[in-house]
């Protein structure tokens, strides 16, 4: 042992007896500060439901009841607070199945709260319980504050106060359970910080169970089937801050995205689901807040049940939750289902020298993995820290916040960030897991759309395709392949098909079916459409990094030029490329995902982690429909979505079998090359740049709703990656008479199809880069 690890070991009993400040004292108002807060006896109240639940109590009294479980703690004080932010506590002395709880009475909604945990601070064993910390609830359903000095500065009246702000745009260092600023940094975790935390974090708000007005009626919900799907993957604040038609003091709020203006934009491009980014609220991370950054993206966690407070218009004492109700409500009256992108893996407390908002100090044992020296946290998500949602209480924690979001709030499913690190046991990953198992079973998740992104940052992690049934995955392989095909560097043509056709080698087995791929070219991570197309390098400066974070491998090619250029050729160039990775998104067999604003050209200056630009560079840009060379592909992403919606062919629910479905040996999937012919075994294992898909409409498996066969329209999807023109041979009879073509997006004009007729068997010429999109036409009127 060093000599500074044994001066700390013999400091250690000093440091268990550390205690609150003086002016907080249990049970009572602090000294000194009158409070217009009543101070009702508790009463012994309920262990359940968990977190702050108003009712009418014993003696038809109204109040709120309070319950928390915090397994190790030796006891625990709900903290109420006036406008003011004087504080009374008051112990709650029942204790039900490691469950602390009482009823308040006259606690009414609106009521700001939060919790202060006794026990040991002995990080050695991992336990670090610190009463002078306020503790977010986690079962809190509404958020009032931030974390940081309140307005008007420490309670004082000093800029900073006893919080330890300094000025410096940090966290507060009042907001640690240790001393943050100790010298030594590597034993700082375990030298407790004394000061209260009270003044500088967020409280919960006491909410009504049901809001007039807000009641759900569950059969307004649109229920679409998974095969007729396309999400569009969007940031509830960077939607909306510059939409011209929304007005100002709704935009980036959940009543912006409720408006009109942006409804008719969703509804307008044909999209069946908005996937919102994380809405939970979250907390910005120190070392943003020292560079004068926010988190913008919010994968950063830290109340799993309340909607991000900064993202009303309407208010933070609970009218949040109400103006989310009205936002969900608003999108399903125009068809649109509502998917939350979820963060359970980890929450914002991050590793042992990170702040104690919340789980860290009711229980860090029971609610995170720790490593083999309980002092470390086990990470598997990048973060710090990983949930440890073996532990029954954890797991009850997450199950009861997704079932809060779709019975209270509305919405139709989840997107599970790093959803690996949910499914480990002990270590590995294990599709047997505690928490697929309970999803699984419950009546009411099951039935709800379920999207994992099937990986996290530990070994073993990868899991793409191994997912069970009721899931669908983020299907990164897809996106690789496509953007692999576009950019010339060929992939060989066995992976293409699989990836245009559904992916079978990842889904097919288990009874998945196509859409359990959800294929996406681009995502919120990542460089957006026109960046993947206009940067080959990452220029991500802005993030104060020097440009060390976001991903080097990005598939992308700049078409000549690095970033912005005024030569035609150029960009003409990569609105074609940006047609055709669109094209090939919507016409693959599986759940298409856009992103907000790839439609119409949107870019982040090549930026590939704008997770903490809250400005315009994360924002939608809603000047570019109105420019000429924008409008078109927009007006293309319609069509196509229009085309999709159409023809059940576009979004099969059963893979393809490939082999003869009728008499005369047409197959529901065939392949072509150049030449006109089927492609043989050994084509497939070779890179190229051309490539037939010809889709059967004919005899496609299932039944419509009245138990009668499904048919369509046959098509034949040429695509061409090639910077030179080919000639290209048209399959002949039996595959068709003739020949439609709806798409090419070679033009730059895309408002109206084409509309040309060819002969089967006959020869055109394919332009350089380019999708052509052929309507198969067979009898007399071909």
């Amino acid at each position: 042992m060093s000599s500074a690890a044994e001066e700390q070991e013999e400091r250690r009993p000093e440091r268990e007896e550390g205690s609150a400040p003086p002016s907080a004292v249990n049970g009572h108002r602090r000294p000194g500060a009158r409070s217009s807060v009543p101070a009702p006896p508790v009463w012994p109240g309920s262990p359940a439901p968990l977190g702050a639940r108003f009712h009418t109590g014993p003696g038809g009294v109204p109040g709120t009841n309070f319950a928390l479980w915090a397994g190790g703690a030796e006891a625990v004080d709900v903290c109420l607070f006036d406008d003011d932010g004087r504080e009374v506590r008051h112990p709650l002395t029942e204790l039900t199945h490691e469950i602390w709880h009482g009823f308040l009475p006259g606690v009414r909604p609106g009521q700001r709260y939060g919790f202060r945990a006794h026990g040991r601070w002995d990080p050695w064993t991992g336990a670090r319980w610190n009463p002078a910390k306020l503790l977010l609830d986690p079962y809190a359903r509404a958020v009032d504050g931030d974390f940081g000095p309140p307005r008007g500065g420490a309670p004082d009246g000093s800029s900073g106060g006893d919080g330890g702000s300094g000025g410096d745009g940090r966290m507060p260092a009042a907001v640690y359970g240790h001393v943050r600023d100790w010298p030594e940094q590597h034993a700082a975790d375990t030298v407790r910080d004394g000061r209260d935390s009270a003044p500088y974090v967020p409280k919960g708000v006491v909410v009504a169970d049901e809001a007039p007005g807000d009641e759900w009626a569950d059969d307004r919900r649109p229920k679409t089937p998974w095969a007729d799907s396309v999400i569009y993957e969007l940031h509830v604040r960077g939607f909306t801050m510059r939409h011209p038609d929304v007005p100002e003091h709704l935009r980036g709020t959940y009543a912006g995205l409720a408006h009109p203006a942006a409804i008719g934009h969703l509804t307008g491009l044909g999209v069946t689901a908005v996937e919102l980014l994380p809405v939970h609220q979250f907390a910005h991370e120190d070392h943003l807040l020292r560079r004068g950054l926010r988190n913008h993206w919010g994968y950063n966690s830290i109340g799993y049940f309340a909607p991000h407070a900064a993202y009303a218009a309407s208010g933070t004492r609970g009218e949040q939750v109400g103006e989310f109700r009205r936002m969900v409500r608003a999108l399903h009256a125009a068809g649109i289902e509502v998917i939350l992108d979820v963060v359970y893996n980890h929450t914002a407390e991050g590793g042992e020298l990170g702040p104690t908002l919340s789980l860290r100090g009711i229980d860090n044992r029971g609610y995170y993995r720790l490593q083999h020296d309980p002092r470390r946290y086990a990470d598997y998500t990048g973060c710090g820290n990983t949930l440890h949602v073996v532990q029954p209480q954890v797991l009850r924690l997450i199950t009861d916040s997704l079932r809060y979001w779709v019975t209270e709030m509305g919405v139709d499913g989840f997107r599970f960030d790093l959803a690996a690190a949910l499914a480990r046991s002990m270590h590995d990953v294990d599709m047997l897991s505690p928490f697929l198992a309970v999803i699984a079973q419950d009546p009411v998740l099951r039935r709800v759309k379920l999207i994992a992104e099937p990986w996290d940052v530990g070994a073993g992690g990868y899991q793409v395709g191994a997912f069970p049934p009721l899931w669908t995955e983020w299907n990164d392989r897809y996106r690789d392949t496509v953007r692999d095909y576009w950019r010339g560097a060929l992939p060989a043509l066995r992976d293409l098909g699989y990836r245009l056709s559904g992916s079978s080698d990842l889904y097919a087995w288990g009874g998945r079916r196509p859409y359990a791929s959800v294929n996406f070219v681009t995502a919120h991570d990542g460089f957006t459409l026109r960046d993947l197309v206009s940067y080959e390098r990452k220029h991500n400066e802005a993030n104060g990094e020097d440009n060390r974070d976001g991903t080097d491998d990005n598939r992308s090619w700049n078409c000549g030029a690095e970033g912005e250029t005024g030569d035609p050729a150029v960009t003409a160039l990569r609105r074609r490329q940006l047609r055709n990775l669109m094209t090939t998104l919507l016409l693959s067999t599986g759940v298409p995902m856009l992103v907000a604003g790839d439609e119409m050209g949107r870019t982040q200056g090549g930026n590939n982690n704008a997770y903490c630009q809250d400005n315009e560079t994360g924002w939608v840009d809603w000047s570019l429909p109105g420019l000429p060379e924008w409008r078109e592909l927009r007006a293309l992403t319609a069509r196509l979505t229009a085309l999709r919606r159409t023809h059940p062919v576009l979004r099969r629910r059963a893979f393809f079998s490939g082999r003869p479905q009728a008499p005369d040996g047409l197959r529901d999937l065939a392949w072509f090359t150049p030449e006109g012919r089927e492609m043989a075994e050994a084509d497939w294992h070779a890179p190229a740049a051309t490539l037939g898909m010809y889709l059967s409409g004919r005899d496609i498996p299932g039944r419509d709703e009245r138990g009668g066969p499904v048919t369509d329209d046959s098509f034949l999807a040429v695509l061409h990656a090639h910077h030179e023109p080919l000639p290209f041979t048209l399959p002949g009879p039996p595959w068709a008479e003739r020949y439609e073509l709806l798409v090419d997006t070679s033009r730059e004009d895309q408002s109206e199809p084409p509309g040309t007729r060819h002969p089967a068997g006959s020869g055109l010429t394919l332009p350089p880069r380019s999708v052509q999109l052929f309507r198969v036409l067979h009898g007399p009127g071909a």
